[in-house]
């Protein structure tokens, strides 16, 4: 069993350029579709998206960015780059012609970006990354700007049919060779309201402890909520589903860049699915 986990709540306040600097890199940047429950043979166009307060706009990045796009079907993983590539902007369509869940990865390139000390400390501050403010300061660097490399990685979970406990094919728990990634340890499509999830956090594919998970709820017609936890020593968070709706979880990592343009590498990481309450299973 995993051991207990606790709610550290973490509220900044920030104000003018700061904000407004540090709010295009602290964005959440993530998968959905129209609808999370759909009926066998459906065709989706995915979105991708980027914003605030599990609110966003379509990602205006271009295809030559994303280094992987990956339908994961029940009856096995399809690599979607050679048909995304094709097209100078992103459209993901995808088929979900099996029953069970169906889970996208998505993953992009660094693009690079420069703020000065005051902006970058701030944004460091926002995005819960207080040991790279820490090295900062070690490094004697605290009031020099801040060269990072950042890139993308999203997965999101798609229901066709009628949830079945008997989905052998287990899609939703795959990892996806992502630099950082959330694997859910049970399938949401079949959980109870109020049903725990538990989710583990991967780096480089291995179990990532003490990472700051930002975990998003919205649910019709309420404004998203937000709550955040730190995975356990098993790189595992816990958390129940209360409500009806949608979910996604957001993570990131910052260490020293081996790049000669940035100084700094963040990884950024997002999981979405929606939740029904089941009964009867």
């Amino acid at each position: 069993m995993p051991r207990p986990f606790h709610f550290r709540p973490r509220i900044f306040l920030l104000t003018g350029a700061c904000l407004l600097a540090g709010s295009a890199l602290a964005s959440e940047f993530w998968l959905t579709a129209p609808r999370f429950f759909v009926a066998p043979g459906s065709l989706l166009n995915l979105r991708v998206l980027v914003g605030e307060n599990f609110t966003g706009k379509r990602w205006p990045g271009k295809s030559a960015r994303v280094t992987q796009l990956t339908h994961y079907a029940p009856d096995g993983p399809t690599d979607l780059l050679p048909g995304a590539a094709t097209a100078d902007t992103l459209h993901p369509v995808l088929q979900l012609r099996q029953p069970g869940v169906h889970m996208v990865a998505l993953a992009t390139n660094n693009t690079f970006t420069t703020l000065d000390a005051d902006q970058f400390n701030a944004y460091l501050k926002a995005a819960g990354l207080d040991q790279i403010l820490l090295e900062r300061q070690k490094r004697g660097s605290i009031s020099k700007p801040g060269r990072e490399a950042y890139r993308r990685c999203a997965k999101t979970l798609l229901q066709a049919g009628t949830p079945s406990p008997s989905d052998t094919a287990r899609a939703w728990s795959r990892p996806a060779g992502q630099p950082l990634e959330f694997v859910p340890e049970q399938n949401p499509y079949t959980l109870r309201a109020g049903a725990s999830l538990t989710v583990r956090v991967l780096v480089g594919g291995q179990p990532k402890p003490g990472q700051l998970v930002q975990i998003w709820q919205r649910s019709p017609g309420r404004p998203a909520s937000v709550f955040k936890l730190y995975s356990n020593q098993n790189g595992r968070v816990l958390f129940r589903l209360r409500e009806p709706g949608e979910y996604m979880l957001s993570a990131v990592q910052m260490l020293p860049a081996t790049l000669a343009e940035a100084d700094w590498q963040s990884t950024w990481a997002t999981l979405t699915f929606g939740f029904r309450p089941v009964s009867g299973l």
